[in-house]
């Protein structure tokens, strides 16, 4: 008889992890709290608007990534969603001035080279940091001692590719984002580069993002993340998957010999052989087990992640706005603020060109504000003015943005605004977050995928490797089951 699995949450990492293990011979069920898959890659509907939630790139797009391989493995790319390489994929809007993020690094650089002269040496150093990190990319191995159908490690090659990465790291590592960036004389080219993640990562982290692009990876898949996911489902339920939504694990139950032996839903206790966490698993380890989990690795967990957090905003405009590139920088005159965290700049993303996104002649519009704000947004909810303030935030935005884009003003059909406190509720994220934020002079940290001391326990999703997000979801579980594939004694396939 196959071993019995059961799987916490359908978000990326939990469809990964089921794929494999339903192709691996067991028994799988899928639980989800939610009414739907995707978990933080996911999308919405608003009055026949469709709002792009999840996925704005795709780290292993690129036929030649190791880990575009896995998601062909798991059916997440497929004819149905060809990718797009957007280029340039962002672009600054300055009044009369434009400054354009090209994936082609010389054609980056020389563009910036003729916009701003004075800052001829620093873009030189900049091009000089991109080309060291070109070779970098996730790594898929084997765990040792997996017996595996067809058995995948890495090759010289492929690792000597990597080592000009390693003679920057330190200086990388050490240094912020906003502090390499500030390096720059120029206010536009600052602000153009300042816009391509989170404003606490450290420069590595920069750099390493731009490299990905002008390596030709970071795709979008047609059809955003619904459609990646949907085939994901489609691919797990083939294979005999099962899923069951609106079910919340409320408890994962062990033996006493710390053995895992079944889970609580609704007061019921489901037995299986195994379980699979792909809650995250920051929240996992203090609200899944009925004692605390007190050991050197939780409390590791515990002490070092710093969560990335956002406040996603949505509109829904009537009128045509293809004419607008997809996605844009605008400069604020004043500071943008939300949570006490001010925003000098109006990123946003614009999904006119795409078809099934709104109503004919109308558009679909969204903005990103990372940095912490959760506490905030929870103190909010607990005083009663959650709504009145995502109100006033909404307000604020549409006039904001007016600016910029006049046919905003008077025409929105439909604002949402979600908050951590909704990737919370709908995801059970650590401080509703989707990142881990690897901030200047710290270690990368990954954590292993099994707690000691509990067995027939593995964890995957994007927490389990700094940064996180959706390669590391993907990755992380095929990882998870690889370990069960050992621990069981059985044929990865």
């Amino acid at each position: 008889m196959s071993k019995k699995v059961f799987v916490v949450g359908a978000g990326i990492s939990g469809l990964s992890a089921g794929i494999y293990a339903a192709r691996c011979g067991f028994d799988v069920t899928i639980f989800e709290q939610h009414i739907t898959f995707g978990g933080l890659s996911t999308s919405w509907s608003r009055k026949g608007f469709y709002f792009e939630g999840g996925m704005h790139w795709l780290t292993g797009s690129s036929p030649k990534m190791p880990l575009y391989q896995v998601w062909k493995e798991l059916g997440a790319l497929k004819e149905n969603n060809p990718i797009e390489n957007r280029d340039p994929y962002y672009v600054y809007i300055n009044g009369d001035k434009r400054l354009y993020m090209w994936r082609d690094l010389d054609k980056l650089c020389n563009q910036l080279k003729e916009f701003a002269p004075e800052d001829k040496k620093m873009i030189e150093k900049f091009r000089k940091d991109v080309k060291s990190l070109l070779g970098v990319h996730l790594v898929v191995n084997d765990i040792m001692g997996l017996k595996a159908k067809n058995p995948r490690h890495p090759g010289l090659g492929e690792l000597l590719k990597m080592i000009p990465a390693g003679l920057n790291y330190g200086r990388l590592v050490n240094m912020s984002y906003e502090e390499y960036v500030n390096q720059f004389k120029n206010e536009d080219v600052r602000r153009l580069l300042l816009n391509s993640i989170g404003y606490r990562y450290n420069a590595m982290s920069f750099i390493y993002t731009i490299a990905s692009f002008a390596s030709g990876d970071c795709g979008y898949p047609d059809g955003g993340s619904v459609t990646m996911g949907q085939n994901m489902l489609d691919t797990y339920r083939e294979l005999g998957g099962k899923i069951e939504f609106r079910k919340k694990i409320e408890n994962i139950e062990l033996d006493g010999a710390g053995n895992a032996c079944g889970v609580k839903i609704d007061g019921e206790i489901l037995p299986c052989d195994a379980v699979i966490v792909t809650q995250d698993m920051r929240n996992a380890i203090d609200n899944l087990f009925d004692r605390m989990i007190d050991n050197p690795l939780a409390s590791k967990i515990r002490k070092n992640v710093v969560s990335e957090q956002n406040v996603f905003v949505c509109l829904g405009v009537k009128a045509d706005l293809s004419r607008l590139p997809q996605a844009m920088i605008f400069p604020l005159k004043e500071p943008f603020e939300i949570a006490g965290v001010k925003y000098n700049d109006l990123r946003i993303y614009n999904y006119a060109k795409y078809q099934n996104r709104a109503p004919e002649g109308c558009t679909s519009l969204t903005s990103l504000f990372l940095g912490p704000s959760y506490y905030y947004w929870k103190q909010a909810k607990e005083d009663g003015t959650y709504k009145q303030k995502k109100d006033e935030l909404g307000k604020k935005f549409i006039e904001a943005l007016s600016e910029f884009i006049p046919e905003v003003k008077d025409n929105v059909a439909v604002i949402d605004v979600a908050t951590p406190c909704t990737y919370e509720r709908y995801c059970s994220t650590y401080e509703g977050s989707w990142m881990s934020v690897w901030e200047k002079g710290t270690k990368q940290y990954n954590y292993p995928q099994k707690i000691p001391g509990i067995n027939g326990v593995y964890f995957a999703g994007q927490r389990t490797m700094m940064p996180g997000g959706l390669p590391i979801a993907a990755y992380s579980g095929r990882i998870a089951v690889q370990l069960l594939c050992r621990d069981t004694n059985t044929l990865f396939v």
